[in-house]
Order: C-alpha cells, then structure tokens, then sequence
C-alpha cells in the first residue's frame, strides 16, 4: 500500500513514512485498562493482538532532510517475524524513494529511543550505518541503558543496530532538552523508560510533537492508559499530565509511533477530564 501522509509546520514540510505493520498483545499494549474498553478502540485479532504500525517522520527543513524514527529490525528471522506479525506491506526505504531521497539524503537522524521497532533500521544487514551522512541523535541516558539492560529491558535492545553506530563515531549524543536546529529541539519524555526522548518543531507559530512511546497510538491519550511495556508507567502519566495540557494550548499536530491508521491527530479535551486525541483531517 502506498502509505502518504504531509502536512506543513510553518516553512518545514512533514511526512509520516511508514516501514511496515506488527501486531503485539492487546493487554500489554493497554496494561491495566480492561480489555471490554480497548476493545472498543483497538479490536483484537483471533490471538488477542492489535494491529500497529511503525511510523518515521521525515522533516524538511531549510533544505536538510531530518529523519525521526529509523524502522522495524530486519535481521530477526522468521520466528522473531512471526511472534510480532510482521508484515512489510510498505519501506521507509520505497517512502523516501517516492520523495525523491535514497538514505545518502538524510542529513540528520534522531533516536527517540534504541528499542528494535524505532531504532532497528539505524543500520543495513551488512551492519553498515543505513544513513552514511547523517548524525545520529540520542540521550545519553538511553545509549548508557541500552548497554546496560536488566532482566526487563533486555528482550527490546539488539546491540547489531546501534553498537555500529557508536564504533563509526555518528552518534551525537545529548543529555536533556537539546536545540538541534532553529525550532527544533529534542525533549526528554521518560516513562517508557528513562532515556526516551521526544521531538518538537515550532516554525511559523504552529507546532509538531513527535511522541515516542508516552503516546504510542491516539486510541492511549487517555492520561491511565499507558501501556504494560512501559518501565516507569507512574512516570508516565506524570509526564502526559505534565506536556498534554501545553500541546493542547499549542494545538500542536500530534505524531506518534505506532498509530495504524491516523499518522497525524490533535488532543481535544475529554469529557470526563483529561484529553483523547481526534485524528487530524483533512489529508493534504
């Protein structure tokens, strides 16, 4: 399927590539919500998983091309493939091509975080830097996790992805919030676990959150509804009550990671208190 979705902050152009679907446990993906109220929302599969979707965002701006998010890991093999359902129905490499790009064009990679569904294409099945040109931005935090994993966290770090990163000296690696260009900055966004960060561009009066995993789809903008893989899930929730409250005053365009089928939304406040995120429409 061709997977094209753009919008404009100000002067930047912004488009959600796609580099597949997967599917995981709908009770781990809404922890203590009760399946009779995700189910609503995100309907299960004959095995209890919903369908989720990697999403990069492709950012252009002032003529360099900024990717947030790098894809799936590749090189699992065909058991790994089939416990996640993989299906590569769309490229972050065939979105980049129908934009014109090859991964030589990328001029600025950000790792929201290192786990294998947002970090896992950081490089190619020769264990060579995908985006040659490119830095790779990441907290310091998160580097120093990812090598030092515990009994938790060890299953979502593949050092093959990351480690060739560091040994080709392309990682920038940062330690809180950090500008990294004019309007665009890097924020700390833990809870997931503790090195995650976010992306935030502000050009023009208008403004773009790219997520990571505190919102990994629009269906868990609900404040309790953080998923059962986050670390830190009381952090969480401090950081949404924290950011969404500003991100609605902004009426910021919302980017998460893993939303199926609506790339782009904005958070509307809820009824019954706090805020659920409305896709954004209509597509350009």
């Amino acid at each position: 399927m061709a997977w094209i979705h753009k919008r404009t902050v100000g002067d930047a152009e912004v488009i959600s590539l796609t580099d597949g679907q997967f599917r995981l446990d709908g009770g781990a993906m809404f922890g203590v919500v009760p399946r009779v109220l995700w189910e609503k929302v995100a309907p299960p599969d004959d095995e209890n998983r919903i369908q989720l979707r990697i999403n990069p965002l492709l950012i252009r701006l002032n003529g360099e091309n900024i990717l947030i998010e790098t894809g799936f890991w590749d090189q699992g093999g065909e058991k790994f493939e089939h416990i996640y359902a993989v299906d590569r129905d769309e490229t972050i490499f065939r979105g980049l091509d129908r934009e014109g790009l090859t991964p030589d064009d990328i001029h600025l990679v950000i790792n929201t975080h290192l786990h294998f569904d947002h970090a896992g294409r950081n490089v190619t099945a020769l264990g060579e830097p995908t985006f040659p040109n490119a830095r790779y931005v990441v907290q310091k935090q998160e580097l120093h996790d990812a090598r030092h994993p515990h009994e938790r966290s060890r299953a979502s770090y593949i050092p093959a992805y990351y480690e060739p990163i560091a040994d080709a000296g392309l990682f920038d690696v940062v330690d809180g919030e950090t500008e990294l260009r004019p309007g665009l900055k890097v924020i700390p966004l833990p809870g997931h676990n503790l090195g995650q960060q976010g992306v935030m561009l502000e050009r023009g009066g208008e403004t773009l959150v790219y997520t990571a995993d505190l919102l990994t789809t629009l269906a868990h903008a609900p404040t309790a509804w953080v998923i059962g893989y986050d670390l830190y899930p009381v952090t969480n929730v401090e950081q949404r009550k924290q950011h969404f409250p500003e991100w609605h005053e902004r009426n910021a365009l919302i980017c998460t990671p893993h939303d199926p089928q609506h790339p782009f939304g904005r958070l509307v406040p809820h009824p019954k208190g706090g805020y659920r995120a409305a896709p954004d429409s209509p597509e350009n």
